[in-house]
């Protein structure tokens, strides 16, 4: 019997672009603050629990869907301990935003965020645990998958389409160019005097101004994206051991434990086949 504690993980190498977690019981997952490059939607399907997202808190139970944009950060944590579990899709951006564009809801192909945090529409969130049980049902063939994804996701951005946004300006500039920077070297040792040099800004100008523009520290996003790097890795079936080097980490243990508070699995329980995959793998699918 499977741990009610430990996640699964959905992947399946013919969908690329999406990427399923499930907690049943998340009273021992805590997230530090962190951000995806994909944009991500969740559904709470038992319990209660807070979500962080940039500056704003939001108090979230059962029936309740979460999202979050590329980049921005967030955390969800369970409340003094008490029970909740959810269902948490991440799409690829680029994939999004063509949906998004080839559906008439972008003037371009370039992505643009959305302003809603939190959704309480109980046909939204029907639609979307419908939507999750069917890619984690190892007997659903792949057309019925790839059509509930496109189908869940099109209709939840024409309604969101309707919705005002207020749009958040994304950082450009001197402290684009530090974020940058630290995409390119996240796996080399990087010093505050490089970013300082880079910007010409004193170490805590330089620390306070990136913090307000991208809610991490230098030292917080550079940690995050060598974590992604780890995913991507472990996703590609490198071992444990080789993605916590080629991530830029000392040594595995400093790895495992700084993935733990980011992704709030193990990267043994991240690296883990699904069913799915396991049956393709057999099958040659």
């Amino acid at each position: 019997m499977t741990d009610p504690r430990t996640p699964i993980f959905w992947r399946d190498a013919r969908m690329p672009h999406v990427e399923l977690r499930k907690v049943a019981d998340g009273r021992e997952v805590c997230y530090a603050l962190h951000t995806h490059r994909h944009w991500s939607i969740g559904a709470i399907i038992g319990g209660e629990s807070t979500f962080l997202y940039r500056t704003d808190q939001y108090h979230v139970s059962t029936g309740t869907l979460v999202l979050m944009n590329p980049e921005w950060p967030h955390a969800c944590n369970p409340i003094d301990n008490q029970p909740w579990a959810y269902l948490m899709l991440y799409v690829d951006t680029a994939w999004l935003t063509r949906l998004r564009f080839e559906a008439g809801l972008l003037p371009s192909e370039n992505w643009q965020d959305l302003d809603t945090a939190v959704i309480t529409d109980p046909r939204q969130y029907q639609n979307y645990c419908t939507m999750a049980d069917c890619l984690l049902d190892p007997g659903r063939d792949l057309l019925e998958k790839q059509s509930r994804v496109a189908e869940n996701l099109l209709d939840l951005m024409q309604s969101l389409a309707e919705a005002p946004a207020r749009g958040i300006p994304r950082p450009s500039g001197t402290l684009a160019a530090v974020a940058e920077y630290l995409d390119s070297h996240c796996t080399d040792e990087v010093s505050l005097d490089d970013l300082c040099r880079l910007s010409g800004y004193s170490p805590g100008h330089l620390v306070r101004a990136f913090r307000q523009s991208y809610g991490l520290t230098p030292h917080a996003y550079l940690i995050n994206r060598r974590i992604q790097h780890g995913q991507s890795e472990l996703k590609r079936g490198v071992s444990i051991a080789d993605a916590a080097l080629n991530a830029g980490f000392a040594d595995q243990a400093h790895f495992q434990r700084t993935f733990k508070r980011v992704v709030a699995a193990t990267p043994n329980q991240y690296r883990q086949p699904s069913v799915q995959q396991q049956e393709h793998a057999t099958s040659g699918k």
